[in-house]
């Protein structure tokens, strides 16, 4: 009877147990679809959160103005891709004071104008006298950060007759992809770290445009962006998010280019959390 009980009383500490973690609030992330490190850093974060810290997650898609918005009135718990300080400088001045910064998951992040190595271009004023380039410049969404960057870029180099053409992600991407197999010119708005990156190599590697007037600003980091409750809400969360850093654009990368392959995110998300036990003990501390 004494072995009935005590065994009982185990049971019943163990269904207890897994009672509160089952009572764990569920989380929200926001994200931005178009945005692939936006993507492959949302869905590892969430992996790991739910599979070490015992949380439900999820993500959810929006714009980026949304997607601070959301985070600053506590609609949404964090985001994992603030563009600071120059991209997203406008939205930490609006909503700062309303959010918790837990620091840089990425650095020596950049955006700019990007080329195939081939262009003969090398800064963004030679493309005025390059005469194999034509007067377009694909870009991603309206209202992006790179993009309003761009008009500006094109004001302060005088590129008299050029035309930011807005697309999206996959649209910047598919123009690239032509543009690159037929061997043509072509200039994207674009950020590291992406995907592309890795896709692209030897002669058909991808740069930067020079930007001697710094129109673009210099090198950014990417910071994960907690609401003013999360702490309260989820401490271990809260303490992930301080520790969660990807090395450098390799790493995440891996990720990008699995996704951009065709596996789901949530699937490259599993796929490399397994594959990265060290990594993930280092940030979850489990």
């Amino acid at each position: 009877m004494k072995l009935k009980r005590i065994l009982g009383a185990s049971a019943l500490v163990v269904a207890m147990s897994a009672s509160l973690a089952q009572a764990k609030d569920t989380l929200s992330i926001g994200y931005v679809d178009g945005w692939s490190d936006s993507v492959a850093t949302t869905f590892v974060a969430a992996e790991i959160i739910k599979q070490k810290l015992g949380y439900d997650v999820k993500p959810t898609a929006l714009g980026a103005g949304i997607m601070w918005q959301g985070v600053a009135t506590g609609k949404l718990d964090m985001m994992l891709s603030a563009w600071l300080p120059g991209t997203h400088g406008e939205y930490i001045k609006k909503y700062g004071d309303d959010v918790v910064d837990y620091g840089a998951n990425f650095n020596d992040a950049k955006i700019g104008l990007i080329v195939p190595d081939y262009v003969k271009a090398k800064t963004i004023d030679d493309l005025k006298t390059d005469k194999d380039f034509g007067t377009k410049i694909t870009g991603i969404d309206a209202g992006a950060g790179v993009m309003t960057k761009t008009e500006q870029a094109i004001k302060d180099y005088d590129l008299k007759g050029f035309t930011l053409v807005a697309s999206s992600g996959a649209g910047m991407t598919s123009q690239l992809d032509r543009a690159v197999s037929r061997k043509q010119e072509i200039a994207v708005t674009g950020w590291v770290p992406h995907w592309m990156f890795a896709k692209y190599t030897g002669e058909n590697k991808l740069r930067f445009l020079d930007d001697p007037k710094n129109v673009y600003g210099g090198a950014e980091h990417v910071d994960s962006i907690g609401s003013k409750d999360l702490e309260k809400k989820a401490p271990d969360v809260a303490a992930f998010l301080k520790k969660f850093q990807w090395k450098d654009a390799n790493e995440i990368g891996s990720v990008m280019l699995e996704i951009q392959n065709g596996a789901k995110p949530e699937e490259a998300a599993k796929k490399w959390v397994a594959a990265n036990p060290d990594r993930v003990s280092e940030w979850a501390g489990k």
